[in-house]
């Protein structure tokens, strides 16, 4: 094994691929020997300083970065394909599941405003990450976004977090495709698992059938990026013939009266309802990881990024309504509204209809979240906060393959043991969190270039920041401990206000967007996060304390292992850096450079 940057290679942290062996894992200078990494940890101080606040360039995640991938991605992708990426990653099997109980519980035929509340507030998240996509087309989505405006540390818990979301994603999703494929065969969803008594029960239900979907998930997102475009694309045209099918065939027995009590539960039924079906929404965020396999990302970016959601917003309050116009909602069934509905106007066959739609979303939800993730694990790669072996690009297919199959194992372990209960609370407190930080990137990206911006505008943009993060939690604890008054509320609400005004008018924007820019800055992504942080406030306290222990892990790992190969890999590429300018200056000195 032999680091090519040791020998004056191009790409210093670039392996050559002679088998796997330590160095395939760990291959930086901190590593090297006992000796060496007793050094390390010694300096773990000064590092962490060093680390803490750096930020990475945009040059740097476009070019640099990708060059340790080795093989470039195939840029084939157009608006089109991205599209159907969008709509494929988005709609699962949400509606049918999360409809009946935001209905049901808290806001009664009014569901359609919650889904269109909560679709505005995804749209917001989406806005954020089209123009970080646009201005900084790499395969490390939030991940590099994160790097460039908030530091190598935050993006490091951010990634971690990242890989957490999407591993317990696809895991759910395998879980859900056997829960559903077992109802299609008109059996009960654990009929296909494998019960084993003495293990813990959210643990005891192993699922093989949902490995077996995820190893082909992987080697169909492994082939081609292409093909995965046109697979998706003809799963997503099925998937929205069958909701249309639903659509059209659940109002022929539609009654109006069903609409006669709207909202039952007032706003705030309304808006609890819209916390729960935000969760319908997730999933674009995957979307803005192919940047860097896109052959016009200005362009085609945020056409399929918005395009999608636009679309998947319509279809859902569409299906919302027509729910509650089938059946009253007092009597709508919480885990399978759709069936049950049609199973009440007489039309029992329609079961296998929802099923075989719902099998049909989650299979296209899986494809695009194994890409995403893959893409994700690269960019980590190429870091080194992961194996610099996960940032290999394969040669022949242009993708990701090592870091497929790396979280593909993963996510058969998560899928074949662990319950959905567990995993869909852990997805959605992990996935607000990085929207969250998504958009408060997006303020500093606008507000804060360095050597640039004053001091009096730094500090200015550091305290109305402090003001929007402080009056969201306010909001949302406020809403958490279920007070009724409106004076919190209003207090909170102002404060926000005001705070977004004043980083509006006080403080100068240093940044114009080149290309594509999210309007109404900064109302837009402080919008976003005061609304991610206000579902966050629904969130069970468990999933806290889950998160909280992930956390702990990530920081184990980073303060061992990530820090210092991190660190590494930073200096050798300023030395880089360096080593390229100064040969630069001597061939203009001497002439060679016109």
């Amino acid at each position: 094994m032999v680091i090519e940057g040791d020998n004056g290679g191009s790409n210093g942290n670039r392996l050559e691929n002679k088998g796997c062996c330590r160095n395939h894992f760990l291959p930086e200078e901190s590593f090297r020997n006992w000796t060496s990494y007793a050094n390390a940890l010694s300096n773990t101080t000064v590092r962490f300083k060093d680390r803490l606040l750096a930020r990475s360039m945009d040059h740097l995640e476009m070019h640099e970065m990708r060059g340790r991938s080795q093989h470039e991605m195939k840029r084939t992708l157009n608006w089109w394909d991205l599209i159907w990426f969008g709509m494929g990653a988005v709609m699962g099997s949400g509606i049918f599941v999360l409809t009946g109980e935001a209905a049901r519980k808290y806001s009664g035929p009014a569901v359609v405003l919650s889904y269109l509340i909560s679709g505005i507030a995804a749209l917001l998240s989406v806005l954020c990450y089209t123009e970080f996509a646009v201005e900084l087309p790499v395969a490390g989505g939030s991940f590099a976004y994160l790097r460039v405006e908030l530091g190598d540390f935050v993006a490091f818990i951010a990634a971690g977090n990242i890989l957490f979301e999407y591993v317990v994603a696809c895991a759910s999703m395998g879980r859900s495709w056997t829960s559903y494929f077992a109802t299609l065969c008109n059996g009960d969803p654990n009929s296909f698992r494998i019960h084993v008594s003495s293990f813990v029960p959210e643990y005891s239900y192993l699922d093989p059938i949902a490995v077996v979907v995820l190893i082909i998930t992987c080697i169909i997102a492994s082939v081609s990026i292409k093909g995965s475009s046109r697979f998706n694309a003809v799963t997503t045209i099925i998937h929205l013939l069958l909701l249309l099918f639903i659509l059209i065939t659940g109002l022929t027995k539609a009654n109006p009266s069903n609409f006669s009590n709207f909202a039952p539960n007032g706003i705030r039924g309304i808006l609890k309802a819209s916390s729960i079906l935000f969760f319908a929404y997730v999933g674009f965020d995957g979307v803005a990881t192919l940047g860097e396999e896109t052959k016009n990302p200005a362009r085609d970016v945020p056409i399929g990024l918005i395009g999608s959601m636009v679309v998947v917003i319509t279809v859902y309050c569409l299906l919302a309504s027509t729910l509650c116009l089938m059946q009253p909602y007092y009597q709508l069934d919480v885990n399978a509204p759709f069936t049950i509905a049609f199973q009440t106007v007489g039309m029992k066959w329609a079961n296998y209809i929802v099923a075989f739609g719902a099998l049909k979303g989650m299979t296209t939800v899986l494809l695009a979240d194994v890409i995403a993730q893959a893409r994700y694990f690269t960019h980590i790669g190429r870091t080194h906060m992961a194996p610099p072996f996960l940032a290999t690009i394969n040669e022949k297919t242009g993708t990701p393959v090592n870091a497929a199959v790396f979280m593909t194992i993963l996510n058969c372990i998560v899928g074949f043991f662990t319950s959905l209960e567990v995993l869909a609370n852990l997805l959605s407190l992990a996935t607000l969190f990085i929207f969250s930080l998504v958009a408060l990137a997006l303020i500093v990206r606008r507000y804060y270039v360095k050597n640039e911006t004053t001091s009096s505008d730094r500090n200015k943009l550091t305290g109305f920041l402090v003001l929007i993060i402080g009056s969201s939690i306010a909001n949302a604890v406020y809403w958490a401990i279920g007070k009724n008054g409106w004076i919190g509320y209003a207090v909170a609400v102002a404060v926000w206000c005001l705070a977004t005004l004043g980083l509006n008018l006080m403080v100068k924007e240093a940044r114009k967007p080149k290309q594509w820019g999210v309007p109404l800055i900064p109302w837009v992504p402080s919008a976003s996060i005061a609304i991610n942080v206000f579902i966050m406030g629904s969130i069970d306290a468990s999933s806290y304390m889950r998160l909280g222990i992930w956390t702990l892990v990530l920081l184990i790992y980073y303060f061992f292992i990530a820090l210092h190969a991190s660190y590494d890999a930073a200096k050798e590429t300023g030395r880089q850096t360096q080593t390229t300018e100064t040969t630069q200056e001597t061939n203009f000195e001497a002439g060679a450079v016109p």
